[in-house]
């Protein structure tokens, strides 16, 4: 059976004994059944891995003892998303774990003209990237970012490789054949896709435009496959 896993933000290298937060508490003795001298794993979401015991177990405020420290360097692929906010927040929030999974560094929920649900609910939102950070056992938490205007975001993102996906007919190379990058940002719109002034708005700060296939996508299949693409390349 693995150790199991817990996001701890406010945790340091100590020798100390540290109070567990009321969440990590509640499911080490009420939902894991743990006591004291049961071995956990701690991460703060920036690389730090501190392997731990429980000296005391209880529903509210455990305390462990950490042991051991290690940490993981920060991905050198870096690969972030704006994906446009969707109706159908359960849709949105699939993604979003999905991607987080797959190693995702920085995400930017978008506001579009099309865009047809404009309210975002930022901490649920963070709970999920934390769940699947921690399903897929790493370290580095993806960077979570208030809703941004896509006209914006197009202005101001500094990102060595930028990419807009679209379904306009215009000339697209495949998302697969672009050229390598370590810092990569993609662009995925709302589900009656970006408008033409966005598109050219996108071009005109020299975002390559790209395909995803043959066939038309939903927004969160988009995400996925985009994310999936761009950290498999060789």
């Amino acid at each position: 059976m693995s150790v199991p896993f817990f996001y701890e933000p406010s945790l340091e290298a100590t020798n100390l004994p540290f109070v567990l937060s009321d969440s990590t508490s509640k499911h080490c003795v009420q939902v894991l059944r743990m006591r004291e001298g049961d071995p956990i794993r701690l991460t703060d979401g920036i690389g730090n891995l501190y392997t731990a015991k429980l000296i005391s177990a209880d529903k509210q405020k455990s305390v462990a003892l950490i042991e051991q420290t290690s940490f993981t360097e920060a991905p050198t692929n870096k690969i972030s998303i704006g994906i446009s906010l969707l109706k159908n927040a359960d849709r949105l929030e699939w993604v979003f774990e999905k991607i987080t999974e797959i190693g995702v560094t920085e995400i930017f929920p978008l506001i579009c003209k099309r865009t047809e649900q404009q309210r975002f609910k930022t901490e649920r939102m963070q709970q999920i990237l934390i769940s699947a950070m921690l399903q897929s056992q790493q370290c580095w938490l993806p960077i979570l970012h208030p809703p941004t205007e896509i006209k914006k975001l197009i202005a101001l993102a500094t990102n060595h490789q930028k990419i807009i996906a679209h379904c306009e007919d215009d000339k697209k190379t495949a998302l697969i054949e672009l050229p390598k990058s370590n810092d990569s940002l993609i662009l995925i719109g709302p589900e009656g896709d970006f408008t033409p002034d966005e598109i050219t708005l996108a071009l005109e700060h020299q975002y390559n435009p790209v395909s995803l296939g043959n066939t038309r996508l939903r927004t969160e299949t988009a995400g996925l496959v985009s994310i999936a693409v761009l950290a498999n390349r060789s």
